[in-house]
């Protein structure tokens, strides 16, 4: 039973992400994006920093490979997001995410040609299938309804090798740190510096109050991505890239369903079920046949 829980834990990590993604959604509408990030991620950096008493092996910090756990804070959520916010404000929001959506892609090859993983057919043919499913859930009329500039492209494509390359940085430093507590802290630790720098260095003009539920929101968002992390890097300590990474891709699925069941903002249609459907059977693949 223990080949499974690799995939178990990418899959209650994929469901986190969404949960996370359902409450920044509550929180942008009373509070700019950008503060409500730096929230977030501040408050997933200060759940893991409140136990470290508890859980911190402090001679780590003394390992030269806490630098790679830190360039996967420069690229997740840090740097990752900004280009996903570009490539939306150049392509549309429907364009971008179904490029972002090529993240399973670029972690399979990252994997093999790195890490030296196989691909079974059971795992590819799974990859493909959670592709396709998030690629239809994420066309809703054209793909854009405006020009925009071939090198756009650029900008949801490479969000989406960052997260595929913090992904393998992660399952590289844990071959020699296996502590996915101490790689999930030291990635958010950075991660909220540059997040609350970026707040300060372009002040918003929109008045913050603490208050407010928007900040509440965020704050509970940041505590179900530092779970959903610590979830995804305990998966790649266990598993592998090839097997993890696209499960998690299907974090949007969960996203759907959340929308349909508990937040009422989508209504069910042939697409969604057909999408939810594909993926899956996809997941189920990759974790029974790989």
């Amino acid at each position: 039973m223990t080949e499974y829980i690799p995939p178990l834990l990418a899959l209650f990590a994929a469901f986190l992400f969404a949960v996370g993604g359902q409450f920044q959604g509550l929180g942008v509408q009373t509070l700019d994006s950008r503060t409500g990030a730096a929230i977030s991620i501040v408050f997933s950096a200060l759940m893991y920093w409140i136990v470290a008493p508890i859980f911190m092996d402090w001679s780590y910090w003394l390992h030269p490979v806490v630098l790679v756990f830190a360039a996967v804070g420069l690229f997740r959520p840090a740097l990752s997001a900004n280009l996903s916010v570009i490539g939306i404000r150049y392509l549309g929001p429907t364009l971008a995410s179904t490029l972002a959506s090529t993240s399973p892609l670029w972690g399979l090859v990252l994997g093999i040609f790195l890490l030296g993983e196989h691909l079974t057919p059971a795992t590819a043919l799974g990859t493909a299938g959670i592709v396709a499913g998030v690629f239809l859930l994420s066309r809703r009329g054209n793909l854009s309804t405006h020009s925009w500039p071939l090198w756009a492209l650029l900008f949801p494509l490479g969000a989406a090798m960052l997260r595929a390359a913090a992904h393998v940085l992660s399952k590289f430093g844990m071959e020699f740190i296996p502590d996915p507590y101490f790689a999930t802290l030291v990635g958010f630790t950075v991660s909220a510096v540059i997040a609350t720098g970026a707040r300060f260095v372009k002040k918003v003009d929109a008045p913050f109050v603490w208050n407010a539920s928007g900040p509440r929101w965020f704050a509970f968002a940041g505590l179900a991505f530092g779970f959903a992390v610590l979830c995804l890097n305990q998966a790649l300590l266990l598993g592998e890239v090839v097997t993890v990474v696209p499960i998690i891709a299907a974090a949007p699925i969960f996203s759907m369903i959340l929308s349909l069941v508990i937040f009422r903002r989508e209504v069910l249609t042939a697409k969604i079920a057909l999408a939810v459907l594909i993926v899956c059977a996809s997941v189920a693949l990759i974790a029974f046949y790989r």
